[in-house]
């Protein structure tokens, strides 16, 4: 793509919704026909952000309280923006995110109890000007979700992180808050059904995520959605 006129898409969701295989498969797909696509991810996604990322996912900041967590993943996210994503979305690339500002809105705002005003003052600061194009909101019940994450716990694949520890309350909560965030910003914000199977979801996001790009054209989705 021309430069200055990348696509910045942001997956966001519970906890074991699917996000992070869904985002590779798209990333494949998309570098399979022509795209620059650049992958990363929330907490982290720069060698500033990662350092905080581990504070935070650890539980080693949660002493100090929510609205310190907040102002953390508001400095982290900062460094992400201008050090990757805005540098990335000027030369055209395709920034794919695992987790965004929705999350900071959901975690620390709703189930962090955190006031709105608050949160969203952080958000400003923290994105800089730099809002996803396209938002794809996996949703999935809590306890489906978290089942899986102790699925993929069991099997070594990952350690569960503090905020899949939490109760199964909380998780419902957040899922609620994801798709009213959703409902508010519908021109941003897709809802993705994460209960059926994994290629029927890959079908759709890619559909979903080929129709933000410039250059999309009735034909190329066919073509695209066909192929898979």
């Amino acid at each position: 793509m021309p430069s200055g006129t990348g696509l910045f898409v942001t997956f966001e969701g519970g906890e074991g919704a699917g996000k992070s295989t869904q985002i590779r498969r798209l990333a494949e797909s998309l570098r399979a026909r022509g795209h620059d696509v650049l992958l990363t991810r929330e907490p982290g996604g720069s060698p500033g952000a990662e350092a905080v990322r581990h504070v935070l996912l650890s539980g080693a900041a949660e002493a100090f309280g929510t609205r310190m967590e907040a102002i953390l993943f508001a400095a982290a996210r900062n460094d992400h923006v201008e050090e990757v994503i805005r540098p990335a979305l000027m030369t055209g690339k395709v920034v794919l995110c695992d987790r965004f500002m929705d999350s900071s809105r959901v975690y620390q705002g709703v189930t962090g109890n955190l006031e709105s005003e608050f949160i969203e003052a952080l958000q400003r600061v923290a994105v800089n000007g730099i809002v996803p194009d396209c938002t794809l909101v996996f949703d999935l019940p809590a306890l489906a979700g978290l089942e899986r994450a102790r699925r993929r716990g069991a099997a070594g694949d990952v350690a569960p992180d503090r905020f899949e520890k939490e109760e199964l309350e909380t998780h419902e909560k957040r899922r609620e808050a994801f798709l009213d965030i959703a409902a508010r910003e519908p021109d941003r914000c897709h809802v993705i059904d994460a209960t059926r199977s994994e290629e029927v979801i890959a079908a759709e996001v890619l559909e979903t995520v080929w129709r933000q790009l410039p250059h999309a054209t009735a034909t190329k989705l066919a073509e695209a959605t066909h192929e898979r």
